[in-house]
């Protein structure tokens, strides 16, 4: 009799697991669930009076249909109290999105003074350096200047001897000014890889934040 039993109620109880089966998958409701699994008006996740008849139908006494009954809606609480402890709230998703948005916001500012203050940095030394290249040009042609004045001075005292040293002074007149025209190109192309270095250094960190911002996105889709 007692087998009989058993064999009944474990068939009740596995049609009655078969439409919690047939239901969304338990990783869905992990993943969206905003709130547990609603009772219905008893207190119970099925409905137990149907349930005790149907045992009754199936020749169980009333006696029996209801200790079935009580011991298959501890298994079902226990299970979706289990089932429920793993549930995600919308509270607790949006507590994570706000979160990310946060940091995200955050690392975008960082970025973008980091980018404003290299160009400000660059910007300044670009400044620098014209200005010592102007302050060079004037040194080169009072130097120029005082030389052409000590080959003119001497020109004007010793004739006789003036044009061997009028050649002399010219060369070094010439050197000199070669030298300045040197100096000049070399820091012209000294600005020139600057102002390269800080393009690359620009476009890389503008492609690093594009990254960051469509690494961010797709966290999010």
């Amino acid at each position: 009799m007692s087998s009989r039993i058993i064999a009944k109620a474990s068939g009740i109880a596995s049609r009655q697991a078969s439409s919690c089966r047939t239901s969304p998958s338990i990783e869905s409701i992990r993943i969206f669930s905003t709130t547990a699994p609603a009772l219905n008006d008893s207190g119970h996740h099925f409905d137990t009076h149907r349930f005790v008849e149907k045992l009754e139908r199936e020749g169980f006494t009333r006696q029996q249909s209801e200790a079935i009954m009580n011991a298959l809606d501890e298994v079902v609480t226990e299970s979706m109290d289990n089932l429920t402890r793993n549930m995600v709230t919308k509270a607790d998703q949006d507590k994570t999105v706000y979160t990310y948005k946060v940091d995200f916001a955050a690392l975008k500012s960082e970025l973008q003074m980091l980018e404003k203050n290299d160009f400000s940095l660059t910007n300044t030394n670009n400044e620098r350096l014209v200005s010592e290249i102007e302050k060079l040009r004037q040194r080169l042609r009072e130097e120029v200047a005082r030389t052409q004045a000590g080959v003119r001075l001497d020109l004007n005292l010793e004739k006789g001897r003036i044009r061997d040293e009028a050649a002399t002074q010219e060369l070094k007149v010439r050197a000199t000014e070669e030298r300045i025209e040197q100096e000049i190109a070399a820091l012209r192309t000294q600005m020139e890889t600057i102002k390269l270095q800080t393009l690359q250094y620009m476009i890389g960190t503008i492609t690093g934040a594009g990254a960051l911002i469509l690494a961010y996105l797709r966290m999010f889709k």
